[in-house]
């Protein structure tokens, strides 16, 4: 079965650029990824980063579906303990009954956010112990078979909202096994139990309703261009705007130079963020292609979703068809 593509669209606004302008890239992300045969786009749900605009994830797969034709949207993910269980089953039903077919519903329980920004959300700082409990009650909603007597959320959808468990510890695994969802592990960004986390996941897994075999997603981030020094320059370019984000909490913001950038994650102290970056394709097509299968390989993945990190747009988009070209024809010739 050839290996399934997708993308994780963290919808970055780029310094100087506004949350409009950055939906709008979304967008014609959303419309690369139909035209190059991607399987689906996901969505992240981030509070109080201001170089993300995908805070409100629902609102945004929504404004997405409607601007274009076929590819299936959703959350990677939604953080279920920021939300009740039923108004995640409201929101994701209203969008599988406008766009049926074509709507997912990716669950994470970490907060998305520090932890004043949690204190801002009205989160308990222990809702996340009951997040088994929490999806299965969501599930239920979903299904139209309430958990909570009296109470169902409408709008239901007559299809089926799939659920897929995120995570990037043993946690997410153990869980998705024994639910028998879906697993996504966020590899993309932190990588070190990838490996183990699958292997529990595909060892302790028990079928359900919604899947018989386990279905192993992982993330990994890219950047495609016809050349390979300009991918390169693009991959350089994006991370060192990341470490000044992250450094500074704010897009572009600090006023380090690029040798200093480069300095620090050299560090001891900027190792760690480097490494988080592990998993990462950079070059041209065939060499990003052939990145991807190997790292698909190494964990026997049933499907890649991928990151295109490049920061201007345009060369996003570029990314997603030079790698959904590349991948269609591995696919022909295998």
């Amino acid at each position: 079965m050839p290996l399934a593509l997708s993308i994780l669209d963290l919808a970055p606004i780029a310094p100087g650029q506004t949350a409009r302008e950055s939906l709008q890239a979304s967008v014609a992300l959303a419309r690369a990824a139909e035209r190059s045969g991607y399987r689906r786009v996901w969505y992240a749900e981030h509070h109080n980063m201001a170089s993300i605009a995908s805070s409100a994830t629902s609102v945004v797969i929504g404004h997405i579906a409607a601007h274009t034709e076929s590819i299936r949207l959703g959350s990677g993910g939604v953080m279920l303990p920021n939300h009740s269980p039923l108004v995640i089953a409201e929101q994701f039903g209203t969008l599988e009954s406008l766009f049926p077919g074509r709507i997912d519903l990716g669950l994470g329980r970490a907060p998305g956010s520090d932890q004043n920004t949690t204190r801002a959300l009205r989160r308990d700082p222990m809702s996340a112990d009951s997040f088994p409990q929490d999806v299965l009650e969501l599930q239920g909603y979903l299904r139209g078979k309430s958990r909570v007597p009296g109470v169902q959320a409408v709008p239901r959808a007559e299809g089926e909202v799939p659920l897929y468990i995120l995570g990037s510890s043993l946690f997410g695994a153990q869980l998705a096994a024994q639910l028998g969802l879906p697993y996504a592990f966020a590899s993309h960004f932190a990588p070190d139990a990838l490996h183990q986390a699958v292997a529990v996941y595909r060892d302790t897994f028990r079928p359900s309703e919604q899947l018989a075999e386990p279905y192993v997603i992982a993330g990994a981030n890219v950047f495609a261009a016809e050349d390979h020094d300009k991918a390169l320059e693009q991959r350089e370019i994006s991370y060192r705007a990341r470490a000044r984000s992250m450094i500074s909490r704010g897009p572009g913001g600090g006023n380090f130079t690029d040798a200093e950038i480069d300095a620090f994650l050299a560090s001891p102290n900027g190792r760690h963020l480097s490494s988080m970056t592990k998993y990462t394709a950079a070059g041209t097509p065939a060499e990003v292609r052939a990145y991807l299968e190997e790292f698909a390989a190494s964990i026997q993945a049933d499907e890649l979703i991928v990151a295109h990190q490049a920061q201007q747009a345009e060369d996003r988009v570029r990314s997603v068809e030079l790698t959904g070209e590349a991948m269609a024809a591995a696919a022909l010739r295998g």
